[in-house]
Formats: structure tokens, C-alpha cells, sequence
């Protein structure tokens, strides 16, 4: 039986009494996704997932992304995220997630959840290292002033890759290469509501990133860079954040849609860390009959 135990915090949660590796019955996938409506960050302990069982495991939440970066051979939706090197040469991503962001915003399509396996995790003096901290966006919704609410109620936001990138490879010394014309035209900048309500919870959300979000719509580029800025101060106040110190063979879960995420890059480049991604997209997520079919109960709120 499914046993979820919360953190002392504003969000996560630890899950156990499940088995990841064999197919989930549906009440046991309701359950689930319930929780992480309701708790945004779910880890299950335990569970080393092979490549097919994590690729699996995604897929009951929405369609998979696939052919970005290194990925595992044979299944193409599952990415590794590694600084280990085999003859010379990088086994996966080094420097993902490495600053605030919430991923895939810059798709009309958005990312709705990550699903990390962690196979090496990087330990000094018996000290884990390399975390990945998250900010609650509905948390940080319900402590906006109303003034603020009522102003941004309507606004939209402009995100785009090519910032994120180039601000990787200028502040974070990055060794990818710039994204060529084509690949800048096939991931043109997208609009997204500034609030979105969440179709599992039915909480109200903000849904701009410090990663990837560039301006507010319809305002000053000034103007809107001081809405952005008190924005991202006010998530990233402590109230709103929450640590994860990773355990060798931890299956985490994230919700996109409530939270941002942040890897800590505070291990060197003989301190091996590995984990295996699989990216699950918000196509299914904001469909009443998907939400319906999953959860076994009517909606409990619709998409914005």
C-alpha cells in the first residue's frame, strides 16, 4: 500500500510501499499523481530503474521528450546527466539545471515532470554533494500582494531558449556551443500566462523563471524587467524553498508547472555524479478528460 510521508516544509514528500519497476496499477498512478499535486517535489527511495523502466514509469504522465543531449542507447527518451567520462569524452550533460529555471517553458508545449534516477551521487568527507533546490510557485502565489495579483491577473510572459543558453555559456562558463540559426528557429519564443491555474491541486500559480522567461507583454521593457525582478525575489524567499539531498538510488519526481529547481554545482570534475532524466510534457496534463480518466473522480479544477 501506497504510504505518502510530507517533509517539514513548504513542499515534497517521500513516497514508499510502491514498485517502481513493475507497471503501475491505476489507482496506484491516481495516488500518485495526487501527491504530486499536492506536493510538487515526491521522492521514492530505493528504486534504481533501469533505462526502460524509467522511460516506462514517465510515460503514464504525458508524452516523452526525446533526441536532446546524450541519451541512454537504444531508448531515446531517457538522458544522462553526468560529468563521468569514458575514453576521454563526457557520458552525458555536465552542466544541467544549473541555475533557477523551470524547464521547457520555452516550448508552446511546456515540461510538466522530471523523473531522475540517481546512479552515482558525489560524496566528500561522508557529505553528499550536489543537491537540487526547488522554490514553490504556488506557495510563493499565495503570499503576492493582491495588488500585485490584480495587476498581473491577465499578463502574459515572453520565454525563449536562447537566453538561458547564452547565459549558461557567458556566466556559467558552459563549454556548449552557441544554438545555430536553425535550431534558434526551431525553438522560436512562446507566450505563456504570467499565473496558471494547476489542473491537479486547482492552486494558483506563477509562471515565470529567473531561466528562461525574458519580458511581460504589453509593458516597458523597464517596467517589466522591475515586475520580473520583484517576482523572482519574492519566490526565492526561504519560506518558499526547499532542499533535496540526493541518496544513491532515489527516484525523484518534480511538477514544472508549481515549482523552479536549481543543481547545485558544488562537486568537482573527479567527484562523479550520474542520473538518468526522463522529461514528461504538459500535453495531457491540462485535459479535463485526461485529469478525469487518471484521478477516477471529477475535475477539481480546469486549466486556465
Amino acid at each position: 500500500m501506497i504510504h505518502v510521508e510530507p517533509n517539514h516544509g513548504v513542499m515534497g514528500a517521500t513516497v514508499t510501499g510502491i514498485d517502481l519497476h513493475q507497471p503501475l496499477a491505476d489507482t496506484d498512478f491516481a495516488d500518485v499523481l495526487r501527491a504530486l499535486g499536492r506536493h510538487c517535489v515526491l521522492r521514492f527511495p530505493d528504486q534504481l530503474l533501469s533505462a526502460a523502466e524509467l522511460r516506462d514509469f514517465s510515460a503514464r504522465f504525458g508524452a516523452l521528450q526525446s533526441g536532446l543531449g546524450t541519451s541512454e542507447p537504444g531508448v531515446p527518451e531517457v538522458s544522462i546527466l553526468s560529468n563521468v567520462k569514458e575514453g576521454g569524452k563526457l557520458i552525458g550533460i555536465p552542466d544541467a539545471g544549473q541555475d533557477w529555471h523551470t524547464d521547457m517553458t520555452y516550448n508552446r508545449t511546456p515540461g510538466f515532470v522530471n523523473a531522475l534516477v540517481a546512479y552515482k551521487v558525489p560524496v566528500r568527507d561522508g557529505v553528499v554533494l550536489g543537491a537540487t533546490e526547488f522554490c514553490d510557485t504556488a506557495a510563493a502565489y499565495e503570499g503576492l500582494s493582491d495588488a500585485l495579483k490584480q495587476r498581473l491577473a491577465d499578463a502574459s510572459a515572453t520565454h525563449d531558449l536562447n537566453m538561458y543558453w547564452e547565459h549558461m555559456r557567458r556566466e556559467k562558463g558552459s563549454s556548449r556551443a552557441p544554438l545555430t540559426p536553425e535550431q534558434r528557429r526551431a525553438r522560436p519564443p512562446v507566450e505563456h500566462p504570467v499565473f496558471l491555474t494547476h489542473p491537479v491541486s486547482g492552486r494558483r500559480i506563477i509562471y515565470v523563471n529567473p531561466g528562461f522567461t525574458d519580458f511581460i507583454n504589453g509593458v516597458e521593457r523597464a517596467e517589466s524587467d522591475a515586475i520580473l525582478t520583484e517576482l523572482f525575489t519574492h519566490i526565492m524567499r526561504p519560506e518558499y524553498r526547499y532542499v533535496h539531498r540526493w541518496q544513491q538510488d532515489d527516484l525523484l519526481i518534480w511538477d514544472h508547472l508549481s515549482s523552479w529547481h536549481y543543481a547545485v554545482p558544488d562537486y568537482g570534475p573527479d567527484e562523479h555524479r550520474l542520473m538518468k532524466r526522463c522529461q514528461v510534457m504538459a500535453d495531457k496534463i491540462f485535459d479535463p478528460d485526461f485529469i478525469k480518466r487518471a484521478l477516477g473522480t471529477q475535475l477539481a479544477a480546469g486549466p486556465t
